[in-house]
C-alpha cells in the first residue's frame, strides 16, 4: 500500500477510536529537520508495499504542537501501530527505541517488520 500523509484531524480520528471499521494502521511520526526520518522513508515505503491489509501513514510532528495530547512519543522518528475496532477503543502500540540504533535510519526495517508482525492481530 501507499504511505499516506495524515492531517492532525485524521490522526485524532485514528487515535480516539472514531474509525468505524476494524483496521490496522502503522504511523511514522517524523519531522522535516530529522535526518533519520528522511533516511527511513524508503525503508518505510518498502514495508508499506509488502502489506496489503495494513494502512501506512506518516505524520509530521511539526504540523502541530498538540501531538503530545494525543499520544506520548519521545522523539522522531517514532513508529506506532494502531488497531481500531468498529465501536471500540483502539489498541495503540509504540515501537521501542532500538538498543543499538542504526547510524543512518535509527530503526532497522527488520525492527519495524518484527514490531508489525507481533502486534498486527
Amino acid at each position: 500500500m501507499k504511505v499516506e500523509r495524515l492531517s492532525f484531524q485524521a490522526l485524532k480520528k485514528i487515535l480516539n477510536g472514531s474509525i468505524r471499521e476494524t483496521a490496522t494502521c502503522v504511523i511514522k511520526f517524523y519531522s522535516n529537520d530529522c535526518h533519520y526520518c528522511h533516511a527511513l522513508k524508503e525503508y518505510y515505503e518498502d514495508l508499506a508495499n509488502t502489506y496489503e491489509d495494513i494502512y501506512f501513514f506518516a505524520f509530521n510532528t511539526g504540523d502541530t504542537s498538540a501531538v503530545d495530547r494525543l499520544i506520548k512519543i519521545s522523539g522522531v522518528p517514532t513508529i506506532a501501530l494502531v488497531r481500531s475496532h468498529a465501536g471500540g477503543t483502539p489498541i495503540i502500540r509504540i515501537l521501542e527505541e532500538p538498543i543499538k540504533p542504526n547510524d543512518h535510519t535509527w530503526y532497522r526495517s527488520s525492527d519495524i517488520k518484527n514490531f508489525i508482525e507481533r502486534h498486527k492481530k
